[in-house]
Parts: C-alpha cells; sequence; structure tokens
C-alpha cells in the first residue's frame, strides 16, 4: 500500500519555522516509509491546507494520513481536519485522522530532555529533586488545553521539586503570576520550559516581552531558559506513532 502524510501546522511567518517542518517531513517520510512527507499551514501564511491537499493528491498514493502536529487539542485542529477533509469526496485516496501531538508520555520525555540540556549547557550538576521547573504554553481559549499542559506538569512531577505552568497568551496564569509563584517556592534553580514546536515569533521575541521584566522584578538568582521542541528525534517517533493508530486500525 502506498501511503502519503501530510502535517497540518498552525503557520509562522519565520523563515526557522519552515526550515524545522522541512526537516521533520524529510525524517518521517524516511522512517516512516512513507511515498512523501508534506507539510501546509492552517493559517498565517501559504502553503494552506487547500495548496497542501491539492499537492498530496497529484501523488500516486492509496492512503494519506493527515497529522494535525499541535500542542493542544480544541478548535484550531477541528477547523484543521474540517477544511482538509473536504477533499474526501473528490478522490479516491483514503483519508485518515490521526490524533494531535497532545496527552503523549513523549510530551513529557521531550520537557525532560530540555530541561536537562539546559542544566548541562550551564555546567549546573544537581539532584532533580532540587530543581523547580515553570513550563510557558501558548495558551487556548478550549478548556483542553488546560488539560494538555497539566497532562505534561503532572508527568514532570514524579522528578522535580515543583513544576508548575502559565500561558503567553488569552488564559491565566500570565507570565508575571507564573514567575511570582515559582518566586514563593524560593528554589535553588529555576528551569523555564518553553512549550513550543517551532522558534517562531513567540519563542524568538514574543515571551522575553514578559518573563525578562517578571524575572528582572523577582528575587530570583538562578534562571535557565530551555530551547523550544523543534526537530527532536523523540517528536519524528511520535508522529509516526500518531499516524501508525489510524493507519493499522480496523
Amino acid at each position: 500500500m502506498k501511503r502519503g502524510l501530510l502535517l497540518i501546522d498552525r503557520g509562522s511567518r519565520e523563515k526557522e519555522a519552515k526550515e524545522e517542518l522541512e526537516v521533520i517531513c524529510k525524517k518521517v517520510k524516511e522512517k516512516g516509509s512513507y511515498v512523501f512527507s508534506e507539510y501546509c499551514f492552517l493559517e498565517v501564511i501559504p502553503p494552506y491546507i487547500e495548496d497542501g491537499m491539492k499537492k498530496c493528491l497529484n501523488y500516486e498514493i492509496d492512503t494519506l494520513t493527515i497529522v494535525p502536529y499541535f500542542l493542544y487539542p480544541g478548535k484550531k485542529i477541528k477547523a484543521a481536519v474540517t477544511n482538509a477533509m473536504k477533499f474526501q469526496a473528490k478522490t479516491d485516496v483514503k483519508f485518515k485522522i490521526s490524533k494531535p501531538m497532545s496527552m503523549h508520555k513523549t510530551m513529557v520525555e521531550l520537557a525532560d530532555n530540555r530541561i536537562k540540556s539546559a542544566l548541562r549547557k550551564n555546567n549546573i550538576s544537581i539532584e532533580p529533586n532540587n530543581v523547580d521547573v515553570l513550563i510557558i504554553g501558548h495558551g487556548s481559549k478550549d478548556p483542553n488545553a488546560q488539560l494538555a499542559i497539566k497532562y505534561v506538569v503532572d508527568g514532570l512531577l514524579e522528578k522535580y521539586r515543583n513544576v508548575s505552568h502559565c500561558f503567553l497568551e488569552i488564559e491565566e496564569p500570565n507570565i508575571q503570576q507564573g514567575v511570582k509563584k515559582c518566586q514563593k517556592n524560593n528554589p535553588q534553580v529555576l528551569v523555564v520550559v518553553f512549550y513550543f514546536l517551532h522558534k517562531g515569533a513567540h519563542v524568538k521575541r514574543d515571551i522575553y516581552v514578559d518573563l525578562n521584566p517578571a524575572i528582572e522584578n523577582s528575587d530570583l538568582k538562578n534562571v535557565l531558559i530551555t530551547e523550544h521542541i523543534g526537530t527532536d528525534d523523540k517528536m519524528i517517533d511520535l508522529i509516526i506513532e500518531r499516524a501508525r493508530e489510524v493507519e493499522n486500525a480496523n
């Protein structure tokens, strides 16, 4: 059976986001043995979903696995899936829709890896149970977004001294509130996790607008910032696992 895969991402104007998606698609194609692996965007800039679907359907394939490349369930995913499924009536290619990247142990492992990398990079050797963690996510009006980030928080709590979360926008706790909460715990080391898929505008600029003054106005002495999720091989494996869940289902 000839299979293709299409990642649907939210969208970003930053060139790094496209570069990361190109790397991810190349690795997914090779490791997952797909005829092709393409990406498209729900919004912001092309290639939009219509562009991605038309390109995919030009290949000779039997099935197309559509992977919503989102960290949170919600309206954005529903919109992405709805737009993609409009093309099912126009082709004999069978569409299969995977789950998003949320609520999976790999996301806990990825956040954990980012924390460990930040500690190593700064030459800090300390037991995990003496490390505090603050996860910064995007924020969403959908209540399931809170559940998705809490899943990661709960997973990390098994290892680290304190783990909490905050959001860049839309919902609370905001970044200032998140930093204040961490300060009350008097951490020896605070590691701030950028829980974002790409090095887009949020990671490059927006977070620092709130994070820098919040840290400067606090009594925190040792604050480390992690890398975003990016093109980690664990994420490649998760994309393929999500795809296989629907490809192998009866």
